[in-house]
């Protein structure tokens, strides 16, 4: 008998691998953010983006064109490509704007892509904010951390006058986001000292410069200073790696110039806000130092102590400029400097340090030339200041906070709060009619947080995430309501103004009117209007504050700019008719320009109303030679011009500055007959009159 042999087993399975953790895709990582962040940062950031773009959007069309000037100029950039790229005002580019037309490309693009409305001016300028929220909080996190960052983010978002002019068609929304973008690269490119970053930075800072000419470059020094200081690598390299930036700079800044410089007079439009048709010039005069010492050729103002108000370093903490900028600014300062103290034993290269050094030259020389400047300036400027004090509060709050185990750091944290709910209470003192309760519970709740900040290392981590809470809420609520209040008022004009109307400031919500310029009425009376200087450069329509008629003359001989009537005026576009337009659009189509008026502002009320080429006379002030009469009657005799509008424009000869449009507005009166239309002066320019 056999045994029988069983089978052999079958071999045993191998074992299975754990599942490997799937990757998120794509939208993961958008809501999760790097694997490394706690899990709340990056939902956090897209709140803070989304929030920043609701109050930035929210109802933009309630103001209508905002700045007519622009929105002309970005619908004659839609139409003709050679005005698109000088920044003509008109389609048939008889002159242009008086600044680099850098702003303008966007809004012409835009403008060309949907059509031209309120919402295709202002929706670029509004995303351009929500990217300089994210941009600001990409540079503060590098070195401050992920909270930081949100800090700084939501004090530029907040801050008035950035809820003003991202919101609105002036360049400085593309000013400061280019500037701040040339600030993030800057912070990034220091930690390996970075070549082509930095070539990065001069690039931005040159097309910042085709934005708004020098303003741009006044962050060139500190940002020199802080790669020269900090950056880690010999000092042979740094020089020559400031030098490839300085040139990367000039190129970019400089190309458009060069153009411009280069092309015959006769084959481009005039350059406006100069004297003699030279961008050259119109960079370091009526843009530049002239700006500085108040001697600008052709300003309506500017003369020291005059229309543009008291030179100081107290200035931006005036009843005009205080609620625009100033909210956080003395503990910008404080934290500055305490920063600097946290971080003094640290090397050469300590990336903290070298932030505080950028933002902090960034506020130190753009604040001290606003405070000091004798020239034509305006509340909405100090927008450029937002994100070095956003900064500087977050990153210097940030390096105090860690070290708030130390008696000292507590000491400067609680002065710092206290100090900035103060002057909270002062500011929002200064619109007494506003939120009265407010400024107490701003004030309660900031002096008794700043003592809980005393006693911070004692108590437990609840109560201290809730102390911290509340110092950021007492911070930010005074420029928090000015904000809101910014974003549900519609703003139009030449010179805006951030938050409710303020006690003793020349504007009030939405720009105000009643601007008082220095030197008395313009010789020989506005253009179009009865001599001696009480004419009729806005149509009637009220009266400005103190009962002065807009356009009229007011006590002391001083001239007043009202804010437009029918056929606008110096600082906004008039409504115009549908019998006016309907008038000034018959046979346009055989006309170079269907009309012409004297000043930027009155002509763009037409051509925006119209979508025809209308001539703006002398430019914005009505003060440049652009047309000489000579030319003008050229253009007359030559059927290029239907249609002359009286009154507009200013057309001052002040401080040097051209009388070119009263004459011409004498000529027309002389020559041809008057007809009225809807109230408004017009001559017809094919009938001579008998």
């Amino acid at each position: 008998m056999t045994a029988t042999v069983p089978p052999p087993a079958a071999p045993a399975a191998p074992p299975v691998p754990p599942a490997a953790p799937s990757r998120p895709g794509r939208t993961g990582r958008l809501l999760r953010g790097p694997a490394a962040d706690p899990r709340w940062v990056r939902p956090a950031l897209l709140a803070l983006l989304g929030a920043t773009g609701v109050l930035y959007l929210w109802d933009l069309a309630a103001s209508g064109w905002a700045n007519a000037f622009y929105a002309a100029a970005a619908q004659a950039g839609s139409q003709s490509w050679e005005a698109f790229f000088y920044g003509s005002s008109d389609a048939a580019n008889s002159i242009t704007v008086d600044k680099p037309p850098a702003s303008l490309w966007v809004m012409a693009l835009s403008v060309r892509l949907f059509g031209l409305s309120s919402w295709s001016l202002l929706v670029p300028q509004a995303l351009m904010g929500v990217a300089t929220v994210g941009l600001l909080y990409l540079a503060v996190r590098r070195v401050a951390g992920p909270g930081p960052g949100l800090l700084a983010g939501a004090a530029l978002a907040l801050t008035p006058v950035a809820a003003l002019m991202f919101r609105f068609d002036n360049p400085d929304a593309l000013l400061v986001l280019l500037l701040t973008a040339a600030a993030s690269v800057l912070t990034r490119s220091l930690e390996r000292a970075c070549t082509r970053g930095l070539v990065g930075v001069g690039v931005l800072i040159g097309f910042a410069f085709l934005t708004k000419t020098l303003q741009a470059v006044l962050v060139v020094p500190g940002f020199a200073l802080v790669w020269l200081v900090c950056a880690p690598t010999t000092l042979r390299r740094r020089v020559l790696q400031l030098l490839g930036a300085g040139a990367a700079m000039v190129v970019a800044g400089g190309w458009w110039v060069a153009v411009v410089e280069l092309v015959p007079a006769s084959m481009r439009p005039y350059v406006g806000g100069s004297q003699t048709n030279s961008v050259w010039e119109l960079i370091w005069g009526y843009n530049g130092l002239g700006r500085l010492t108040g001697e600008e050729t052709g300003s309506v103002g500017g003369a020291p102590g005059g229309g543009w108000g008291e030179t100081g370093l107290g200035r931006l903490f005036t009843a005009e400029i205080g609620g625009q900028v100033a909210w956080l600014l003395p503990a910008a300062v404080v934290l500055l400097a305490a920063g600097l103290v946290a971080v003094g034993r640290a090397p050469r290269t300590d990336p903290r340090r070298a932030a505080l050094l950028t933002w902090g030259t960034w506020l130190g020389v753009t604040g001290l030339t606003f405070s000091l400047m004798a020239g034509i300036f305006h509340a909405y400027y100090t927008v450029a200041l937002a994100p070095a004090i956003a900064a500087l509060v977050a990153i210097g709050g940030a390096l105090l906070w860690r070290r708030r185990a130390r008696a000292w750091a507590r000491v400067v944290l609680a002065v710092a709060l206290a100090g900035t709910v103060l002057w909270a209470w002062v500011l929002l003192g200064r619109s007494a009619d506003f939120l009265p309760w407010l400024r107490w519970v701003v004030l309660v709740a900031g002096l008794a947080t700043a003592a809980a900040l005393l006693a911070i290392h004692r108590l437990g981590r609840a109560v201290v995430a809730a102390v911290l809470a509340a110092g950021v809420l007492a911070g930010l609520g005074g420029p928090a309501a000015y904000a809101a209040q910014t974003a549900v008022t519609a703003h139009t004009g030449s010179i805006p103004s951030a938050g409710p109307t303020v006690a003793g400031a020349s504007f009030g919500p939405g720009g105000g009117a009643g601007r008082t310029f220095a030197g008395g009425p313009p010789a020989g009376g506005v253009p179009g209007g009865p001599p001696g200087g009480a004419g009729t450069a806005a149509a009637p329509g009220g009266t400005a504050p103190g009962g002065t008629a807009p356009g009229g003359t007011a006590p002391g001989g001083t001239v007043t700019a009202g804010p437009g009537g029918a056929t606008g005026g110096l600082l906004d576009a008039g409504q115009v008719s549908q019998e006016m337009a309907a008038a000034l659009s018959e046979d346009a189509s055989a006309y170079t320009w269907a009309a012409a008026a004297v000043g930027s502002n009155t002509a763009a009320g037409y051509q925006l109303a119209t979508g025809l080429p209308v001539m703006a006379i002398g430019g914005f002030n009505g003060s440049d030679p652009s047309p000489t009469l000579a030319q003008f009657q050229r253009y007359v005799a030559d059927g290029e011009v239907h249609w002359f509008i009286a009154g507009g424009g200013m057309g001052m000869a002040s401080d040097g500055g051209s009388s070119a449009s009263a004459q011409i507005a004498d000529w027309v009166a002389e020559h041809y007959t008057a007809h009225i239309v809807d109230g408004v002066t017009v001559y017809d320019l094919s009938r001579p009159a008998g």
